[in-house]
């Protein structure tokens, strides 16, 4: 029967006789019981939901956290309207009991416990370890169980592992080598190698700057890979850290002269130079063609410069002589083997001198003192045509002596010129740089000679005035 009809059958009717009618015989029975069971149903059915108020509960879920090894780890329980339960603090993957409300029942040091007004209640973990990470449970001792979960990561800064990784390296030039950097922490470290000094790697016949991997395998290594390596791990946990692997590379010596001929003059001061490469580093020196080591002093300087296995050799030689030229052998040995290098030192001349050669001087007249002194006594004498012509041509092809105008250039007593004449200094002819030196230098600063030409004409009234005035003072 359903329970709709129960109801329906279940209705109070008017009273018939004594009573109520109302459904009677079995029927009525079962209807009664399907009433009373409904009832019951319902009854329970409304009791959780006023219950439940009163139950604790969770405000919020725990939240996950992420701690570096070595540092504190905190789990916050939040929990409201506890009453008279209790919280517990559980190890999810191990099933262990940390803590029951106020006491902590785990043997860890580690662990502690706090809570604040019976709502905030804290797991704490000291020093935390890899071993701490993973689940832990928040539960309140209700029935059935309430609780959350929170997950603590435990993060390791990456190392390497000294033991499995590579050291210092040496390998002949050729052979190949195989470099390996093992490093470890959580999450898993990323590795890569470089060099040192920042320079691109020759990796299997490509440069590359960075190679990815804790193994590199360098075939036919060479001189250019030897240096310092840096194997780098990192996992996005600070701090990185790296190692550095020093790779040597042995070959024997060899080197490269830049002039095999040197030139020098007597006196002079030469340089010769060599370059040299080796692993082991050589023993360089310089002998001469005999072979005879040279040893640094006052003839010979000897320099040289390292610069990791290349060398840079210089002999210097001072005032070099005659016994100097010849040939010259830089040397270089080490364990694998030796090489040497010859430069020939050659003389040349000698660089010439610049010498500054003097202006000629213009041609002049000169008379002994005898002459003179008998010219003023009795009279000067007059030149004859052909020696006053010479002269005249000869200072007009001189170069630098020019004809001035008489009329304009004229000056000065005839006494002067006279003895300006006589002193051997031609007066029709001047030199144009003494002329314009005369002219700006003091008053008192002597003249060479007296800067007055004259013109045919002018030159012939004067010797005619000088005989006369010497037949007058004759006749006295």
């Amino acid at each position: 029967m359903a329970v709709g009809e129960c109801l329906s059958f279940g209705v109070p009717r008017r009273r018939i006789g004594a009573g109520y009618g109302q459904v009677t015989g079995s029927t009525g029975r079962m209807c009664r019981y399907v009433l009373l069971s409904c009832a019951a149903i319902a009854s329970w059915a409304m009791l959780p939901s006023a219950e439940e108020a009163l139950l604790p509960r969770f405000t919020e879920s725990i939240p996950n956290v992420t701690v570096s090894v070595g540092k504190d780890a905190l789990l916050a329980c939040i929990v409201e309207n506890l009453r008279g339960y209790k919280v517990a603090w559980v190890r999810v993957d191990t099933q262990t009991i940390l803590s029951i409300h106020h006491n902590v029942i785990t043997q860890n040091p580690r662990i502690s416990l706090s809570h604040n007004d019976h709502r905030s209640w804290y797991l704490h973990i000291r020093n935390a370890q890899e071993a701490d990470r993973g689940w832990y449970m928040c539960q309140i001792n209700t029935d059935p169980m309430r609780s959350r979960v929170g997950y603590i990561q435990v993060v390791v800064p990456p190392s390497i592992v000294d033991k499995e990784t590579s050291s210092d390296m040496v390998a002949r030039e050729g052979a190949n080598v195989t470099l390996v950097c093992k490093a470890q922490g959580y999450p898993e470290p990323y590795v890569m190698w470089r060099r040192e000094d920042g320079q691109d790697i020759n990796y299997n016949g490509v440069n590359v700057n960075v190679i990815d991997g804790e193994v590199i395998t360098i075939t036919k290594v060479s001189r250019l890979h030897m240096g310092a390596y840096l194997c780098i791990a990192s996992n996005g946990v600070p701090p990185s850290v790296s190692k550095r692997v020093l790779l040597r590379v042995q070959f024997p010596p060899m080197l490269w002269i830049p002039n095999q001929l040197e030139g020098a003059y007597i006196g002079q001061d030469v340089a010769l130079e060599c370059h040299t490469e080796a692993y082991p580093t050589s023993i360089n020196y310089w002998t001469t063609e005999r072979g005879d080591m040279i040893i640094s002093g006052d003839k010979y300087e000897s320099v040289s410069v390292e610069n990791g296995y290349k060398k840079y050799m210089m002999l210097k030689i001072r005032n070099v002589t005659h016994r100097d030229f010849g040939s010259y052998k830089c040397m270089a040995k080490n364990s694998l083997g030796e090489t040497d290098g010859l430069i020939k030192l050659d003389e040349i001349p000698a660089p010439s001198t610049t010498t500054t050669t003097p202006a000629p001087q213009p041609p002049s007249l000169t008379l002994s003192p005898n002459d003179k002194k008998k010219g003023r006594s009795k009279g000067r004498q007059r030149h004859s045509d052909t020696e006053r012509n010479e002269v005249l041509n000869r200072g007009r092809e001189s170069k630098g002596w020019l004809d001035l105008d008489y009329s304009s250039k004229l000056s000065g007593d005839p006494d002067d010129m006279d003895d300006n004449y006589d002193s051997g200094q031609p007066p029709y002819l001047v030199d144009l740089h003494t002329a314009s030196s005369s002219s700006s230098s003091a008053p008192n600063a002597s003249r060479p000679f007296l800067p007055l030409p004259f013109l045919l004409g002018a030159q012939w009234a004067m010797l005619t005035w000088i005989v006369c005035c010497a037949l007058v003072a004759g006749a006295s």
